[in-house]
């Protein structure tokens, strides 16, 4: 089995529910960049990130 073992310099996170989105983006440190609660549609995420 391979593991994946790049690093990046900022990872997402999203947590999808019907009507809305929790997003949070890290560094690669770990520290929160982004934190939100937005609208579950294309546009509100593109417009997020």
């Amino acid at each position: 089995m391979k593991f994946y073992i790049k690093q990046h310099q900022y990872y997402c996170g999203i947590d999808l529910h019907a009507r809305s989105m929790y997003l949070c983006i890290l560094d690669s440190k770990g520290q929160v960049k982004f934190h939100k609660n937005i609208k579950t549609s294309p546009d509100a995420l593109m417009k997020a990130i």
